[in-house]
């Protein structure tokens, strides 16, 4: 049984003129725990507009979206928040750091508005970060971080309240490529280690290359690809 699933996803916005615009079309997603799975597409495609509605930050038009068992529909705003703090992490191309908090704290932040004692929290958050290869930066704010190491840190943030389910947008999209294939091993292991599904919307051949599945994002739905190779 999926962990993550979408059935007949529909979001129709106005255009200027007030005519209806169909991002997605009746888009079925099911992703399995540990599983990772690719997104791709071209721009302006919907791919973030997908995510955002798998990640409860938008309602759908039509269609529905389960997480646990559990549908977004029946929960109250309040009831989807306290979703998206305990059962969703999210991980974006710009890594929305808070620049005055150190990397620990950083961590630390989603596991105490989660209600974890401080002791328990910074246990945690020093765990996660040791295990994204940033046990001697974690006291260093953002600032003095490279890209790369931002982008870490935000992974090991997305893993903190050890989610279900775990959703990147573009995460690579503003790193170099020695720093991006850093991050994509990172990703390809946790999801696997930590048995949490893994979806990635992105336009990176090589990282999509590492999912265990590649969908494309066309028309309003998603469709199997058989490799990286018939990316469009």
């Amino acid at each position: 049984m999926p962990i993550l699933e979408a059935v007949g996803l529909r979001k129709v916005y106005r255009g200027g003129d007030g005519s209806p615009i169909d991002v997605l079309a009746g888009a079925d997603l099911g992703v399995g725990r540990g599983e990772f799975v690719a997104i791709v597409g071209a721009s302006g495609a919907g791919k973030s507009t997908l995510l955002h509605l798998l990640g409860a930050l938008d309602r759908p038009t039509a269609g529905s979206v389960r997480l646990d068992g559990q549908s977004y529909g029946d929960l109250s705003a309040a009831e989807l928040a306290a979703v998206r703090n305990r059962k969703l992490g999210f991980v974006f191309q710009f890594h929305h750091l808070l620049r005055e908090f150190t990397a620990l704290e950083n961590v630390m932040l989603p596991l105490l508005i989660a209600g974890a004692g401080e002791s328990a929290a910074r246990s945690r958050a020093e765990e996660l970060l040791a295990r994204v290869g940033l046990a001697g930066r974690m006291t260093h704010r953002p600032g003095a971080l490279s890209g790369g190491e931002q982008q870490r840190t935000a992974v090991a943030r997305a893993l903190a309240t050890d989610p279900v389910v775990v959703l990147a947008d573009e995460p690579s999209g503003n790193l170099d490529y020695g720093h991006s294939e850093l991050l994509h091993d990172l990703f390809a292991s946790l999801a696997r280690e930590f048995e949490t599904a893994l979806v990635v919307v992105t336009h990176n051949r090589l990282l999509a290359g590492r999912a265990d599945r590649v969908l494309s994002l066309e028309n309003g739905r998603l469709i199997p690809l058989s490799g990286v190779e018939s990316m469009p």
